[in-house]
């Protein structure tokens, strides 16, 4: 199957992006601050019962989110629509070399939007920006229970059993 990409730096919205890769009728991208509304509906996709930001609480973490130098949010988007994304965390490390490690968390799809390999794209796309940044690895976070998932992490390179996650959260 022949697939055209493009890798460029581009304008959106009168903002400079760094990194966009177009393939076939979509565009994966690093989002900008105008992309809050958009990233906040695939998050409610994967978080359905979590409330709802105050407006101004919101646009202030998600300024502080775009504005790190050292975290990404990857999306894909198909006709302006906002359908796939990840984060990509670039965490500094005296270990390996004094290299950075990363973190990939919080992959999503919109439903209408699955199985169109738009996951794998953003993953791959956050991984090539992890290698860019010099990481001595790439670690992904997923739900136990998401098996499906699971197998798209494996069939774009990450193994399981190499090390093991825990999590611990605040008692509320």
């Amino acid at each position: 199957m022949f697939a055209l990409s493009i890798w460029h730096k581009c304008q959106l919205d009168g903002e400079s992006i760094s990194f966009v890769k177009w393939i076939f009728g979509f565009m994966i991208r690093i989002a900008t601050i105008n992309d809050l509304a958009g990233v906040l509906n695939l998050y409610k996709e994967l978080r359905p019962l979590d409330p709802d930001l105050e407006v101004n609480l919101a646009k202030e973490k998600w300024a502080e989110i775009i504005n790190d130098t050292q975290t990404y949010i990857i999306l894909a988007e198909i006709d302006g629509a906002l359908a796939s994304t990840c984060s990509l965390s670039i965490n500094y490390s005296i270990a390996n070399g004094a290299r950075p490690f990363s973190i990939i968390e919080h992959v999503i799809t919109l439903d209408k939007y699955r199985r169109q390999g738009l996951s794998r794209k953003v993953l791959e796309f956050a991984i090539s920006l992890a290698w860019e940044n010099d990481c001595c690895k790439v670690m992904l976070f997923s739900g136990e229970q998401l098996k499906g998932a699971h197998t798209l992490y494996e069939s774009v390179g990450f193994k399981s059993g190499i090390e093991k996650g825990f999590v611990i959260k605040p008692t509320i």
